[in-house]
C-alpha cells in the first residue's frame, strides 16, 4: 500500500504551473499525496487559488493570509479584502510573517501586518502558517508579545534546529515544516531532523519552489514529498511508512 501523504504548503497556482495544474494534481495523488494546503499570497492571486481548491473539494484546501513580501503601505487594505473569504473552507491564516531577506524598507509594515494577522487567527481559533526569512529576532519579540493570543501553528520551510523548535513552544502549539531544503548537502536543518521530535514535523514542498535532491534545479512539485519523507526516515532511522503516518496524523491534528 502506498503510503499517504499531506503536503502542507504548496502554490497550484503559481504561474509556473499555468496550463498543467491537473498534472501536477494527479501526479501528487499518484503518489500518495492525498491532501495539499494551499498557501495565500496576496488578493491578486487569491480568486484562482479559491477557484482550483473548489474544483478539487477534499484534496485542495485553501490559506488565507498576505505574504510578507506582498505587504506594502495598503497593507490594511489587503487583510481588509481578505474578510469575505473567511467562510470558504479556509484551514490557516498564511503564509504570513516577516522577510528582510531583500531589506527592511517595509519593515514597520510588515510587523504591524504581521501581528494584526495573528489576532485575527486567533480570533477565528485558526493556526497560522509562518513565513520567516531573515527576521528572527524581529519574530521573536512579536511572538512574545502575542503569548497571551496562545496560537498554535507552523514555521514553513524550517531551516533552525532542535533548540528553536522548543523555543517556539513558550508561545504555544509550534510544528515546523520539512521540506526540500532539508535534503540539500550541508543544509543545517538536513542534520538537525535527527532531534526534532516527530511530533513536530510536517511535510511540504512549496512546490514550485526549493525542489529537494534529486530534481534540485527543477521546478518542484507536489509529487516530490515522498523524497523528503524519505529523507527524514533516513536520518531518524525509522520506516518511510513511520514518517508518513506520524507527518500525516500532525497535520491532521493542526489544519483539521
Amino acid at each position: 500500500m502506498t503510503p499517504a501523504y499531506i503536503d502542507t504548503h504548496c502554490h497550484i497556482t503559481d504561474e509556473a504551473f499555468a496550463g498543467c495544474e491537473e498534472d501536477i494534481i494527479a501526479r501528487a495523488r499518484a503518489a500518495g499525496v492525498y491532501r495539499m494546503l494551499q498557501a495565500d499570497i496576496s488578493s491578486a492571486e487569491r480568486p484562482a487559488m479559491f477557484a482550483r481548491c473548489a474544483a478539487h473539494p477534499g484534496v485542495l484546501f485553501p490559506m488565507l493570509g498576505l505574504y510578507p513580501g506582498a505587504v506594502g503601505k495598503d497593507w490594511r487594505d489587503e487583510i481588509d479584502a481578505m474578510l469575505p473569504w473567511r467562510d470558504k473552507g479556509i484551514v490557516a491564516i498564511g503564509e504570513i510573517g516577516l522577510d528582510y531577506h531583500y531589506g527592511k524598507d517595509s519593515r514597520s509594515e510588515q510587523l504591524e501586518a504581521f501581528r494584526t494577522q495573528l489576532e485575527l487567527a486567533a480570533s477565528w481559533n485558526l493556526p497560522v502558517n509562518i513565513h520567516l526569512r531573515e527576521a528572527t529576532e524581529d519574530f521573536l519579540q512579536v511572538m512574545e508579545d502575542c503569548r497571551h493570543l496562545h496560537l498554535r501553528g507552523n514555521l514553513h520551510a524550517f531551516g533552525g534546529d532542535a533548540g528553536f523548535v522548543r523555543r517556539m513552544q513558550r508561545y504555544g502549539d509550534w510544528l515546523v515544516g520539512i521540506g526540500g531544503v532539508a535534503t540539500f548537502k550541508n543544509a543545517r536543518v538536513g542534520a538537525a531532523v535527527r532531534d526534532i521530535p516527530m511530533d513536530r514535523i510536517l511535510l511540504e514542498t512549496d512546490a514550485p519552489y526549493l525542489t529537494p535532491v534529486p530534481h534540485r534545479g527543477e521546478r518542484n512539485e507536489s509529487a516530490y514529498l515522498p523524497l523528503i519523507a524519505a529523507f527524514i526516515a533516513r536520518q531518524k532511522e525509522t520506516s518511510l511508512e513511520e514518517v508518513a503516518e506520524e507527518t500525516t496524523k500532525n497535520a491532521l491534528k493542526l489544519f483539521f
